[in-house]
């Protein structure tokens, strides 16, 4: 049984209801941890007192110290991993008796064991895939221990930083031998006024049973009535007609619910409410990717599944924040590489108007790491993948299934067959969605390429979509996008996109920054570690700074220029944007994945009278520059930028965007001077006092005309009372190790994130910050009011 999420905020369930319009419970509150391992930990009377009281969920890496010995390396962020254990007491009322009692962990990080009163009742060990454990022979009326042995000791496991732990929610779940069975609703929209709903029904009794099952969408209710034979189950199908639904897409993200209620003479057995959208996809090499009839150029960037300075928590709020900050940055598609999202973020995608490549796995039968998802191919592909599919195919953001990536086995004539297979699943589960998966050929002819890319409906390039055109002659009808790009390859990417209709899309590597693959992205300077993030290890690099928007939510330059490109009839038009000057802080050197380093700051101390390089990026055609109100130069914009060079001097720069020699619009940047105190911006003042909720609280360095100070890089020290608590305190700075679940951090280019949560109490939590070596070299304090309720 599914029940619809509510991204804003759950409340706590402490006793356990037996009702069947209640039967899915969060069951996050009241866990203990320890980090080690002792078998004995599954025992009932094992004392778990000293243990870590916690609240799930909870991701035990990032709260440990960055280790430039970790076993996880430069992957994995240089944080520990280790094994680990959760323990948790529940009461069992005696009106549970004859129910089905299952417990649903949405995401545990990985190798997960399962024990109900000492006895293992299941487990999974891929970490991304959400998985049911039926404890229903384990319990007792009364007191029951849960125990979960979580083992990401094996390293490498991954390419990235994974978090440990139980890392997204549980649930807990009573259910009538009756039911709808889970992940069992299927909804599909042929057109933009149909629903057909498909649920199926499964009888755990040993009674032949008589049920009537009901479905509602947009106030219309049918019902139908079944016979269902002991241990059987069947799928009841309804259609519905709504003239007047309005259609999903990004601009505008209309969502449905269709509720259906399984009833035995006319008592409930089981109701499940599914959220979906009326949306259609089709696709084509000549018309290209059509959404409702339309067609639409998929804007995209693939996104790891951290939450930043928080690890991968996957707090609803932070989940959902990461689908604000991407639709706020302009685009309008997002690929979860390389695994399976949380829910919640889905949800997020579905509200916001995100559309999703939705990705099973990074690899198939052979190992990019040692103890990587080629341990677990063979055994668990078909149950990973049925998984994803089922318990995500309604969501109308989801326009595409993603089977794999950059598979090191993609030169074998027998991988086919493999992709054949996976893709078959796929479309047997759900015939509504396209199959891909990302290809690359750095290392040998694409061209080999051509029968693997047969058995997908569309092809994914990553960084391949120079063959584009070559491609179209040999494969006409080949639908292709480019699943991953270089951040610098931003224009050319754009016109690809737009002159050609078989390419639908570009998804750049990445949409943000996240802890693991260290210094991908970054810059360096002659004396650092030289090379590629996979050359060698880089601490204390530790994150990957390829983003548009870095580990705090702050969007790039790289970002602005993008969503210009994209958005013709978006928001911005004209942005400034500097160069740091080559030979500042030494000679700059980049990655393939890096941008120059390019910031929003007109503050270069020491540079004075010395040349530096000014980018306008640009709507309109023509741009003039000014240096306090002097005319610099005035130039055609090219590939939506103008560059100028000018002699470094404090002041203001100004930038007007002409068109037919009028200016359209003025932006200016201005030297700030010493910082003088905090700013503190919440993006939510008023939250949820249920233990979950969370507020990002951006804390900037301002000078006295407000501006922010770009080098202030002043230690801070943030305190919390009443009802909330700090649950991570840091910066965008991928260098600096100093730990995140501390009080103290530095500000990184004038800014910091301190996240504050609900510790479950209403009332108000008093937020208080210190910052030293302002206003003269004395110690600002700043406070701020969150209110929970």
């Amino acid at each position: 049984m599914r029940k619809r999420l509510l991204i804003l905020g759950m409340m706590w369930i402490i006793v356990l209801s037996v009702s069947a319009s209640s039967g899915k419970q969060l069951f996050n509150e009241g866990w203990r941890f320890w980090l080690g391992d002792t078998l004995i930990a599954k025992n009932e009377t094992f004392d778990d007192a000293s243990w870590k009281k916690l609240v799930l969920p909870h991701d035990w890496s990032i709260e440990q110290k960055f280790d430039k010995e970790a076993p996880a390396g430069n992957d994995g962020g240089y944080l520990p991993t280790g094994t680990g254990w959760y323990r948790k007491t529940f009461n069992v009322p005696k009106e549970a008796n004859g129910k089905k009692l299952q417990l649903y962990f949405e995401g545990v990080y990985m190798n997960s064991d399962v024990y109900v009163n000492g006895q293992r009742a299941g487990g999974h060990p891929y970490g991304y895939s959400s998985f049911f454990v039926d404890i229903t022979p384990y319990v007792k009326t009364g007191k029951n221990t849960l125990a979960v042995r979580v083992d990401n000791s094996k390293q490498k496991n991954c390419r990235w930083y994974t978090g440990s732990g139980i890392y997204r929610n549980v649930w807990w779940i009573e259910k009538n031998p009756v039911h709808v069975a889970d992940w069992g609703i299927q909804i599909q929209t042929p057109d933009l006024q149909t629903a057909i709903v498909k649920t199926e029904i499964v009888n755990e009794s040993a009674e032949r049973k008589t049920v009537e099952v009901s479905m509602e969408i947009a106030g219309q209710v049918k019902k139908s009535t079944y016979d269902l034979q002991p241990q059987a189950h069947i799928t009841a199908e309804q259609r519905f007609q709504v003239p007047e639904a309005k259609a999903w897409s990004p601009e505008s993200p209309n969502l449905y619910t269709a509720q259906v209620t399984v009833a035995e003479q006319g008592n409930t057995l089981d109701r499940a409410d599914e959220t979906f959208g009326f949306r259609t996809i089709t696709y084509s090499a000549e018309k290209g990717l059509l959404l409702n009839g339309k067609s639409i150029l998929l804007n995209g960037g693939c996104l790891h599944h951290d939450n930043g300075i928080l690890g991968t928590a996957a707090y609803d709020r932070a989940e959902f924040r990461k689908a604000e900050l991407m639709k706020q940055a302009g685009f309008n598609a997002v690929r979860t590489s390389h695994n399976v999202p949380s829910e919640a973020f889905l949800h997020a995608c579905d509200q916001v108007g995100l559309l999703v490549i939705d990705e099973a796995f990074d690899g198939w039968r052979e190992a990019k790491n040692t103890y990587d998802y080629h341990t677990l191919f063979d055994e668990w592909w078909e149950r990973d993948l049925k998984a994803m599919i089922l318990r995500d195919r309604n969501h109308p953001s989801i326009f595409c299934w993603s089977i794999g990536n950059e598979v090191i086995e993609r030169k074998k004539i027998e991988i086919v067959t493999t992709a054949r297979k996976l893709a078959a699943l796929c479309r047997q589960l759900d015939p509504t969605r396209p199959v891909t998966s990302a290809l690359a050929a750095w290392d040998s002819d694409w061209e080999i390429y051509d029968p693997l890319a047969e058995a997908h409906d569309i092809v994914g390039y990553n960084y391949m979509i120079h063959k584009a055109e070559s491609d179209h002659l040999r494969a006409p009808s080949r639908v292709m996008v480019q699943t991953e790009s270089f951040p610098n390859d931003a224009w050319r990417n754009f016109r690809t996109v737009k002159d050609h209709p078989y390419v639908i899309g570009d998804f750049v590597w990445t949409a943000m920054d996240y802890i693991g693959e260290s210094g991908i992205g970054r810059w360096y300077y002659d004396g650092d570690l030289p090379g590629e993030h996979y050359h060698r290890p880089l601490y204390p690099w530790h994150a990957s700074y390829c983003g548009d928007i870095d580990l705090t939510g702050q969007r790039k330059p790289i970002s602005h220029y993008r969503s210009m490109l994209w958005n013709e009839n978006g928001k911005e038009h004209l942005y400034i944007a500097v160069k740091e000057p080559d030979g500042y802080k030494g000679k700059i050197r980049t990655t393939s994945w890096s941008t120059w380093p390019t910031f929003e700051c007109w503050n270069w101390p020491g540079h004075e009278n010395k040349p530096i390089e000014v980018e306008v990026y640009s709507h309109y055609p023509t741009v003039r520059l000014y240096l306090d109100n002097q005319l610099i130069a005035e130039k055609s914009v090219n590939e939506m930028k103008a560059i100028f060079s000018l002699p470094y001097k404090a002041g203001v720069l100004k930038a007007e965007g002409l068109r037919d020699g009028k200016v359209m619009e003025t932006t200016t940047l201005s030297t700030a001077g010493a910082p003088v105190s905090l700013r503190l911006t919440a993006d939510r003042e008023v939250l949820h006092a249920d233990g979950q909720d969370l507020s990002f609280l951006v804390i900037e360095a301002i000078d006295e005309a407000g501006h922010i100070v770009p080098i202030a890089d002043n230690l801070l020290s943030v305190s919390v009372q009443g009802a909330g608590t700090l649950q991570a305190l840091g910066n965008a700075d991928i260098k600096d190790v100093d730990p995140t679940f501390d009080q103290t951090h530095h500000l990184w280019k004038g800014r910091a994130l301190a996240v504050i949560r609900s510790n479950g109490k209403k009332g108000q939590a008093v937020v208080r910050i210190k910052a030293k070596g302002m206003n003269k070299g004395a110690e600002v304090v700043q406070t701020l009011r969150l209110k929970f309720k």
